[in-house]
């Protein structure tokens, strides 16, 4: 939870913070560490860990095959665990696991967020757990110390949403478009108006997902959210590469000189 402060001083010092997403075990664990080290040490403010799920409902076709490439290395919940504790031993780069609620439930929910704390992770994500039935998560959380961040649909601020930025803890996870991770063609004009909608609200950085598929969109979004979490972008990068971590290195590398000058020149 405190190194997730990391993200607000960059915010505070009037950068962008980049949240990229892999999934824990694609294409195996070995890489998966390796990777995490590869967009740490090149420009990621916060790594997002998706922990594999056979049915993964808020996730399109890029991040689908990723889970499925996981799964059939055997991935679970202690081989995600670890992953994270491997990579703690020389990253101190804020780590927020996303994933669903049933792997979670059957290992136990206290059970699950201490042994994510303990392991080195600072925030959760579930996917499919909405905020009327997160109070006990909430708590589980707080007790581990670790920043549970609710999903929030890109709207208008209303009571519904003033509720969730008051349970929220970390950052705020914006989502770009009513729909799955990777697809959507246009950022929406109403996306903007929802962030400083939603900025009134809340103190902490609002960061903007599902969606951000380029260059030039990163850039648009940089303009007006305080984060950019990406993907399946980065996901189907990766896929086409021979050197899985050299690639990772390079997107980054890539991404925050674009985002850092405000240019759309490079691409990737």
């Amino acid at each position: 939870m405190e190194r997730l402060r990391q993200l607000k001083e960059r915010v505070r010092r009037g950068g962008t913070g980049l949240i990229p997403y892999i999934t824990a075990g694609d294409p195996d664990p070995e890489q998966t560490v390796r990777i995490m080290h590869a967009l740490a040490d090149n420009g990621a403010d916060v790594l997002e860990l998706g922990l594999a799920f056979s049915d993964p409902v808020a996730d399109g076709p890029v991040i689908q095959r990723a889970a499925r490439r996981a799964l059939d290395h055997g991935i679970g919940i202690p081989g995600v665990l670890e992953m994270i504790r491997e990579f703690r031993r020389q990253s101190q780069i804020p780590v927020v696991l996303m994933g669903y609620m049933n792997p979670v439930f059957r290992y136990g929910p206290e059970a699950f967020v201490r042994d994510l704390s303990r392991a080195g992770g600072d925030g959760l994500i579930v996917a499919d757990l909405p905020y009327e039935e997160g109070e006990q998560m909430e708590k589980s959380c707080a007790r581990a110390g670790v920043s549970l961040i609710y999903l929030l649909a890109p709207e208008i601020s209303s009571e519904r949403t003033r509720r969730i930025l008051a349970s929220t803890r970390g950052f705020v996870y914006c989502l770009s478009q009513y729909s799955t991770t990777g697809s959507g063609k246009t950022l929406k004009p109403e996306l903007k108006r929802a962030v400083h909608s939603i900025r009134e609200g809340t103190d902490l950085p609002v960061a903007v997902g599902f969606g951000v598929s380029s260059i030039k969109r990163a850039v648009a979004v940089s303009r007006f959210a305080d984060a950019i979490v990406f993907g399946s972008w980065l996901i189907s990068h990766l896929e086409k590469s021979t050197d899985r971590p050299a690639a990772a290195a390079s997107f980054m590398k890539k991404l925050r000189s674009a985002v850092n000058g405000r240019g759309s020149e490079s691409t990737i």
